[in-house]
Order: structure tokens, then C-alpha cells, then sequence
């Protein structure tokens, strides 16, 4: 880069003293340079006219390329410096199927208050696909519910939240929920598209096989909220954290689990992966957020 830079000045002013000047160096480190890049080419660039300097057809030649591997080189430099000083680029980051009920409109409000300049892109519907598009180098980086494959993924629990057990008839809720009476009980569950590879589902699959009973839900739907809305028509019992029955504000009873149920959130990203600033400063506000 340094000596197209050298070349080009030298094409430009017609003399070696002249581009030196212009480039405020000394005119034998000028010369020097572009007498290696002759050697390396195998070809002269330049050759005298009285005073002067002209490009030879190999010179000519050269001309154009320089100037747009310059230019395709600062363009570069500048894209890279958006995203440093967090005035520019883009955020992909994935999150788990109900992050937008609580988390995701503040979150992202607060980051582009403060960041007005960087373009959010947040996807996800279930944290194993989050997990697929972080490991596949789709995203930079996700916050998941645990268990996910971690294959290729560098993982950092960060927060918990109790699961509980939801239903319109306050006499299903009068004792904690066992696995064994959950598996009896006329359940609607969500996520039902990713439902072998979901991590709440995952985590009563686990225990169901512990105990030697099944669960196997009366209705699925894809979206927590949906699952809720028909609880509340006394379609059915379901699951859900504290936090999304706190934002939606149901009005349904609620029991923990015996021994409580707990869904762990982690940020992942790609193994050994280097994150851009504006990503960092992203899971930066989420953890906050989170831990509130």
C-alpha cells in the first residue's frame, strides 16, 4: 500500500522530489521504495523526459489498479472505524422465543439512545436456532435459555428464573407441582416447531425419563403468550417463567415445582471468537438489564 501510495504521487507531480515533498517525507526514501516495487513487478514505471518524469505503458497500466486498491483499502479502513467507534455498522445478535416480551424493546431502545449511528438486527424464535446461527457464523452472538448444543460455542451463564406451573383453577395450584402429577395434567405447551430441541421442554423431557413417566401436552402452539391466553379460557395448565407472566400480567395462579425448575439464561457466542465493539456493549446493557 505504501509504495502504490509512493507510485502514485510520483505519477501525479512528474517528479520524485516533488511527491516526496507532497508527502512530507525525504525524496531518497520516496525513490527507494518505488525502485523495489519496479524490482518486484520486474518492470520500469517510470522513465525520464528532461526534468521530469513519465509513466511508461507499464506505468499506465499500473494506474488504475492503484488507485482503486487505494481506494477499496480506505474503504475498508473506514467501515472497520464505524463499527470501533460504535458510529456505524450493524448488531446481529439472536435471543431466546420470549425475550420480547420483557427484554428486547428496552434493550434496544437503550442501545440505540446511546448508539443512534448502529443498525439492530435481533432474530430468533427458540434458543437451539440462535445457537445454530451463532455456531454457523450468522450472528455474532445470542442470549439463550439453557441447555443448548454447545458445539463450537463458548457459553456464559449469566442469569436464572423459576419456571412455574400456570393455571386458571386455583385448586391445581394449591401444592407444589411433581413431575408425576405435571404428567397427568391437561397441558398446553409452546414452541411446539422446536419442541425435541427446546431447552424448557428439554428440562421435563429429562426429568419425566428420570421419574419413568411422559409428558405429552393436550394442545401446542407456538408462542408462550398463546399458550397463556388459552390457560386463561380454561383450555388447559401450562409452564412459564416468572418474568413473562409478571410483563404479560395474566391474571392466573401460579405454583413452583418440587425441587423447583429453573431456566438459566447464557450468552453465547462463537468458540475463541473476537466480538465487535458495538456487540460487547450490547451484551453489556442486556446483562443489566437482565440482572435488574
Amino acid at each position: 500500500m505504501q509504495q502504490l501510495t509512493y507510485f502514485l504521487a510520483a505519477a501525479e507531480h512528474g517528479s520524485f522530489s516533488a511527491a516526496a515533498e507532497s508527502l512530507l517525507m525525504a525524496q531518497p526514501s520516496l525513490s527507494e521504495q518505488i525502485r523495489r516495487l519496479e524490482a518486484e513487478l520486474g518492470v520500469p514505471l517510470f522513465m525520464r523526459v528532461g526534468r521530469g518524469l513519465e509513466l511508461t505503458e507499464a506505468g499506465r497500466l499500473l494506474r488504475p489498479h492503484a488507485e482503486r486498491t487505494l481506494a477499496e483499502a480506505q474503504e475498508a479502513q473506514e467501515s472497520v472505524r464505524e463499527v470501533r467507534d460504535l458510529t456505524g455498522g450493524t448488531v446481529g445478535f439472536g435471543f431466546f422465543g420470549s425475550a420480547h416480551h420483557y427484554l428486547l424493546g428496552g434493550l434496544i431502545q437503550e442501545f440505540r439512545l446511546r448508539h443512534p449511528h448502529v443498525r439492530v438486527r435481533a432474530i430468533g424464535q427458540n434458543s437451539a436456532e440462535v445457537a445454530d446461527a451463532v455456531r454457523d457464523g450468522q450472528l455474532e452472538a445470542g442470549l439463550v435459555v439453557l441447555p443448548v448444543d454447545d458445539r463450537g460455542l463458548d457459553v456464559r451463564p449469566t442469569v436464572t428464573d423459576e419456571m412455574l406451573y400456570v393455571s386458571a383453577n386455583p385448586k391445581r395450584t394449591r401444592e407444589k407441582m411433581t413431575i408425576e402429577r405435571l404428567a397427568a395434567a391437561p397441558l398446553i405447551l409452546y414452541d411446539a416447531r422446536w419442541a425435541q430441541q427446546d431447552p424448557s421442554r428439554r428440562q421435563l423431557r429429562e426429568r419425566a425419563q428420570r421419574a419413568g413417566v411422559v409428558i405429552e401436552p393436550q394442545i401446542e402452539v407456538e408462542f408462550v403468550t398463546a399458550a397463556l391466553e388459552l390457560v386463561a379460557r380454561g383450555m388447559g395448565d401450562s409452564v412459564s417463567t416468572r418474568a413473562v407472566l409478571v410483563a404479560r400480567n395474566f391474571d392466573l395462579h401460579t405454583v413452583g415445582f418440587d425441587p423447583p425448575l429453573m431456566e438459566t439464561f447464557a450468552f453465547i457466542t462463537r468458540r475463541n471468537a473476537r466480538l465487535s465493539p458495538a456487540t460487547r456493549e450490547f451484551m453489556t446493557l442486556a446483562e443489566r438489564r437482565l440482572k435488574v
